[in-house]
């Protein structure tokens, strides 16, 4: 019996539990210090303000992105990093863009301002400029005949459905227990399934589908109506954003590529708004409205950049080899990227200075790395590991593909950290518990094998590299800041950020420290001959 407590009492000196003692070591003694200096002396908050408030939008390309990215490598190096700097991808983006000024009001039959957002990559309009709204509807390229010399510098708008019947919802949730319980339930998909990362191929909406075809249709319409417009010399084009009770999504409305021509002037117009005009326009009233758009081109510099830092590794057999963690730093221009997604970038600086902080000198080199082009495609994640690590599209790998142990990720708003996501990597779910165990009391413990698909974790996934994103709380997420105007400061929860900037600190600390890598899944095949590889963005 004497024994027994003996050995237990080591453990628990030793900062080792016994359960985790069984299956994965935990440092209960460098926790305690990630603890309080991220829940107590948290400098997250000040990070998103320089971020978002300071930097504004970060479009990118956009010149709100290079100050942003500017400013990170100068705090980084404040924090002790080594190397920070703003990498460039190797690889042309396309055109910068951003807005200067942007006023729209209808004037007749009252005056009132509307709440509108110039799509991504539009152009200016000429000056102030007044006019008439037209209604346009057509269903064919014949239709628009009508419409010929009657709508140069007028502002047009398109029939849309009226708002569905409002229901009374809270905008703001967290997973439950019962919703987390059954996500860790998850199985693993079939081979080529869901969850694997992969598209491509005419599956349930290729080619042969009719749905595909009606798309296709649709598309070039609504391309011939564009171009129609335009050539008619409009001053104006709104449409119904996406949203309610004042909330516009942004998107783009033209190309940022540098071949691309550019697209008239478009506002994204709230619903409110937007119902309104079309409301008096159909009854007959006549509206008038007057706006001033002024947006700037930038092709000075067009290639894309990403930000890295990183913590040297000081074990000599050990700190070629990498944990990394990132975010996209990147954003849409219709608020200031807050929840996206300046959350997970600022928790991710906050992780690099809460392990300088308490004076951590890790056996394996920590990188940090802010993308960039995520919201067009992952491209500043790919772009990276297509030059670090290896090309997916072959599978052709480089030598530093075998010694990066993790990448850790997030990118899914301002929620706090409830769990991880294996992406399919089994092997890895009995360390990441033992690693989640310690922060129960924080809201975190679950692990799923599934996986949450758009964001850069899928970057290194698609190259055989431990790739992962964080469960994190929805909160208004998708119903109100994702790609909006409402994707400001206010909407950051300080507690869930102080929460998951000490969750990923652990995490980064025992993957630096462990004797091995994190266990690695079979090397994905190489898509087919023509077929895209799993990146998408727009998260």
């Amino acid at each position: 019996m004497k024994k027994s407590l003996l050995f237990s009492s080591l453990l628990l000196a030793a900062g080792i539990t016994g359960s985790a003692f069984a299956q994965e070591p935990v440092d209960a003694a460098m926790n305690a210090k990630l603890r309080e200096e991220g829940l107590n002396h948290s400098k997250v908050m000040e990070i998103a303000f320089n971020m978002t408030d300071v930097a504004g939008p970060r479009l990118t390309g956009s010149p709100g992105l290079k100050r942003a990215q500017e400013w990170a490598v100068k705090q980084l190096t404040a924090y002790g990093m080594s190397n920070a700097k703003r990498e460039p991808w190797g690889v042309k983006f396309g055109k910068g863009w951003e807005v200067q000024k942007n006023y729209a009001a209808i004037t007749t039959p009252y005056y009132h301002a509307i709440i509108a957002v110039p799509k991504a990559w539009t152009a200016s309009t000429n000056g102030l400029i007044k006019g008439d709204v037209v209604l346009v509807k057509a269903d064919t390229t014949t239709d628009l005949d009508k419409y010929k010399g009657k709508l140069a510098g007028k502002i047009v708008i398109f029939d849309a459905a009226s708002l569905p019947e409002r229901a009374i919802r809270a905008d703001m949730a967290r997973y439950t227990d019962e919703q987390l319980a059954e996500m860790a339930k998850a199985v693993m998909a079939p081979a080529g399934g869901a969850g694997q990362g992969r598209r491509g191929g005419a599956g349930a909406f290729g080619a042969g589908n009719p749905q595909f075809a009606a798309l296709r249709r649709q598309m070039a319409m609504r391309g011939a109506i564009t171009n129609f417009i335009k050539n008619e010399h409009a001053g104006l084009v709104l449409s119904q954003a996406r949203g309610t009770d004042g909330t516009v999504f942004t998107t783009n409305g033209a190309s940022y590529r540098d071949t691309a021509a550019i697209a008239g002037p478009e506002l994204e117009t709230s619903a409110e708004d937007y119902q309104r005009i079309l409301r008096l326009v159909r009854a007959g009233h006549k509206v008038e409205m007057e706006a001033e758009i002024k947006t700037k081109f930038d092709t000075d510099d067009m290639e894309g950049y990403n930000v890295v830092a990183e913590i040297p590794g000081t074990d000599k057999n050990l700190k070629d080899q990498l944990v990394m963690i990132g975010g996209h730093f990147d954003s849409w221009h219709g608020g200031t990227g807050a929840t996206d997604n300046a959350a997970g970038s600022a928790v991710m600086m906050e992780a690099m200075r809460i392990l300088k902080a308490v004076g951590y000198k890790p056996k394996r080199t920590i990188r940090i790395a802010l993308w960039s082009g995520e919201e067009q495609g992952l491209f500043g994640s790919h772009y990276y590991v297509d030059k670090h690590f290896g090309d997916r599209t072959t599978m052709k790998l480089l030598p530093d593909q075998a010694k990066i142990s993790a990448y850790y990720n997030l990118d899914n708003g301002t929620g706090k950290i409830r769990g991880i996501y294996l992406q399919g990597n089994e092997e890895a779910r009995p360390i990441f518990q033992a690693w989640l165990d310690p922060f129960k009391d924080l809201g975190a413990g679950y692990v799923t094998i599934s996986n949450t698909g758009g964001t850069d974790h899928q970057s290194f996934d698609a190259v055989g590299i431990p790739g992962f994103q964080y469960i994190q709380d929805g909160m208004d997420y998708n119903t109100r800041t994702h790609h909006s105007n409402e994707d400001t400061y206010d909407r950051l929860v300080e507690n869930d950020l102080k929460q998951a900037a000490t969750i990923v600190a652990s995490f980064v600390y025992h993957t630096a420290e462990r004797k091995d890598m994190i266990p690695r899944k079979p090397l994905p095949t190489p898509p087919p001959a023509g077929a895209q590889g799993g990146a998408r963005g727009g998260r």
